[in-house]
């Protein structure tokens, strides 16, 4: 009851003018910047993180996580009219969306993809409403060792699920490497500073993440030499009703695609992940499998709403432990620290205002994203027919003002460019960003929470199996960690002796 309590009181914070103005303009922007090639979630909440400086926090925060949800939403437009992915997440639903729309359907597949996120991002939200306070409650008990094993278990979490981890890892290592730079907060001294004063704060992740995921991903798209054809559609009241009334049918498939979509969302396996598993289960599960990929509408729904529901899931481990589960709540969590806020259980206690009208606020705008997006498709989707020669320079300019804004520093838009040009490399030797990320924005705290262990230890590691809370953590991390190796040598053993048995009947008939 306290939690409703709360959650009232946080609707009538996100339920003022202003809020609602700044819900209905981040989710415009974001629906713009999900269409626009070369943008994304993560790229245009960091590109305009920037521009929420002078607002109150919790006013930038709910518009910035309206861009969010508003970029989910927009992936599903270019993914059905022109398919191409709008979000790495939408490829998925490329495989049944355009098909549909080659078939004249496409104002019934965007109308079903819209419907199918919005039900998956409000599954999360509902979990966020009442297992938060539970979590931030329960990691009230957590001392330096509990944090640190968390931040543990979530760094191999992201090595453990991702693709390579040997290329997970460097990417790590890489953000490390740049959390390290500046002033030792528990020493005083300087770190590879190299006789830069600039260098003294060290390197702002808002410029680093500019210039990863603004500048990367146009020189990415400006090597591809991106045009576009697409099918028109034409969402109506007619068309809403109608496809509205056939989703009751796949009410099997919009849960399970949900559990999912959370499950990902608070383990990080992110919004990519969770839409291809949402895939997969429904064509396995569905009477209809065998047709999923020539225009199923089923084929739509599975993987929007297992992503929606992994992207707004992954916000539960940021507000209540301090711990991003996407990449672009890993932007949020180091807007909140820009605003002096401190993402974790406290926040719970000393910002109780601020955190129950940002869970409020992702009720409203949901609500208010799934009704821009279906009377406004025409509109967007006609913004793909710019020239992307103009669109560029526009989005280059936009990046440029956000990195300069930071510090007023010159100096911080090169190191922009310079970062736009590692990301596009990056990108091209197919190196993940998220654990990039991940790492620039809890390297700090995590090795914070790593000393604070060893002075209060003596430096003995066997701190961190001292407890069985603090055991049980550490344990689940290091075997994320290892288990592609363990996978792969399971693997290995398992051909192995299928080899030798077949080979064992073989001897007899020679």
């Amino acid at each position: 009851m306290n939690e409703l309590d709360a959650l009232f009181q946080g609707f009538a914070l996100a339920l003022s003018w202003y809020n609602i103005g700044m819900m209905f303009v981040g989710i415009v922007l974001g629906v713009l910047i999900g269409v626009l090639p070369g943008l994304g979630g993560p790229n245009g909440v960091a590109i305009l993180l920037p521009l929420t400086f002078t607002m109150a926090p919790a006013s930038a925060i709910i518009m910035l996580s309206c861009i969010y949800w508003g970029s989910l939403f927009a992936g599903a437009i270019t993914s059905v009219l022109f398919n191409i992915p709008g979000e790495t997440h939408s490829v998925a639903t490329t495989f049944d969306g355009y098909p549909l729309a080659q078939q004249g359907r496409a104002g019934e597949a965007l109308t079903a993809s819209f419907t199918g996120s919005f039900l998956g991002a409000l599954v999360a939200v509902l979990l966020i409403t009442f297992l938060a306070p539970m979590v931030a409650k329960f990691a009230l008990k957590f001392g330096p060792p509990e944090f640190f094993a968390v931040y543990l278990l979530t760094f191999c979490s992201f090595v453990g699920t991702g693709k390579d981890p040997f290329k997970t890892i460097i990417a790590m290592m890489l953000g490390f490497g740049l959390a390290a730079i500046g002033m030792d907060s528990v020493s005083g001294e300087l770190r590879m500073t190299f006789g830069w004063s600039e260098l003294l704060r060290g390197v702002d992740f808002l410029i680093v993440v500019i210039g990863l995921f603004g500048v990367g991903e146009i020189l990415i798209s400006m090597e591809e030499g991106l045009a576009f054809e697409g099918k028109a559609a034409k969402i109506d009241l007619r068309v809403v009703l109608d496809t509205w009334k056939k989703l009751p049918r796949y009410w099997l498939t919009l849960i399970r695609s949900a559990a999912i979509g959370c499950w990902m969302g608070i383990t990080p396996g992110g919004a990519t992940a969770a839409s291809f598993m949402g895939y997969g289960i429904a064509k396995r599960f569905s009477p209809n499998g065998h047709k999923f990929g020539t225009g199923e509408l089923e084929g739509v729904i599975a993987p929007e709403t297992a992503a929606h529901a992994s992207g707004t899931a992954a916000l539960l481990p940021m507000l209540a432990l301090g711990i991003p589960g996407s990449a672009t709540a890993a932007v949020l969590l180091g807007g909140l620290m820009v605003w002096g806020l401190q993402p974790g259980p406290l926040l719970f206690v000393e910002q109780k205002d601020f955190v129950w009208g940002l869970i409020a606020s992702m009720y409203l705008s949901n609500i208010a994203g799934l009704i821009i997006v279906l009377s406004t498709v025409p509109l967007f989707a006609a913004i793909l027919r710019i020239p992307f020669a103009i669109i560029a320079p526009i989005i280059i300019v936009v990046c440029a003002i956000g990195a300069y804004s930071v510090h007023s520093a010159m100096l911080d838009v090169w190191f922009m460019l310079l970062f736009g040009v590692i990301g596009y490399v990056l990108k091209k030797l197919d190196f993940p960003l998220a654990p990039l990320v991940l790492s620039l924005v809890l390297g700090d705290r995590t090795e914070s929470a790593f000393r604070q262990t060893m002075m209060g230890s003596r430096g003995e590691l066997g701190v961190f199996w001292s407890n069985p809370l603090v055991g049980s953590i550490t344990t689940l991390a290091l075997a994320m960690l290892f288990w592609p190796a363990l996978s792969f040598a399971w693997g290995k053993l398992r051909q192995a002796l299928r080899g030798g048995a077949t080979a064992s009947q073989e001897m007899p008939k020679k």
